[in-house]
């Protein structure tokens, strides 16, 4: 068999899936929405509800479960509410507690970095709130795990809470040259 595998970028309010039988979840938003995906085709990994940016879909498991193995890297621009210390970017280097399936949770080591420059995103369907309120930072964020939530989890505990979050890459894929709810079919060895 064939498979196939695309590049997304997710926009934000959109769920990582195709259909649901949840009550709750009628009147979300679905991939399937975005582009006619050939039968058989999962999102590899997650992005919330709230979340915006890559999302790679295969045909294959076995590619799916290797991406998302601690073995890939996943980098996230992130917008955090105030202007983030060299403390807080150390301690979200080294690993923060936070909690995950009602228990605690070490993160490991990641790589951090405050950006030189805002991003070139698209603005987002809801409005985050503007500098009238508070200067914010965008961060670079990368973690080879992926627990619930977790980036948005980290930058709260170091005192940052998210206000944007988008995935930019995962293992050499990027986002460059989609827009905002466009898919491209890629290879992935």
């Amino acid at each position: 068999m064939n498979h196939r595998h695309f590049k997304l970028f997710k926009p934000y309010g959109y769920l990582s899936q195709f259909q649901t039988n949840a009550k709750h979840e009628i009147n979300k938003k679905f991939l399937g929405e975005l582009h006619d995906f050939p039968e058989g085709t999962m999102a590899i990994g997650r992005l919330d509800k709230d979340s915006e940016g890559l999302l790679l879909l295969t045909t294959n498991g076995k590619v799916s479960y290797d991406i998302t193995s601690s073995k890939t890297d996943k980098e996230y621009y992130v917008q955090v509410d105030g202007e983030i210390t060299a403390e807080a970017i150390n301690m979200l280097q080294n690993g923060v507690t936070i909690s995950h399936k009602s228990e605690t949770y070490r993160t490991k080591l990641c790589k951090a970095f405050i950006l030189d420059h805002k991003p070139n995103f698209p603005e987002r369907a809801k409005k985050i709130r503007d500098e009238r309120h508070g200067k914010t930072t965008w961060i670079s964020l990368t973690i080879n795990e992926g627990k619930f939530r977790q980036v948005r989890k980290m930058t709260a505990v170091v005192g940052f809470p998210t206000l944007r979050l988008v995935r930019v890459r995962v293992g050499t894929i990027t986002l460059k040259g989609l827009e905002m709810g466009a898919v491209k079919e890629i290879t992935i060895p």
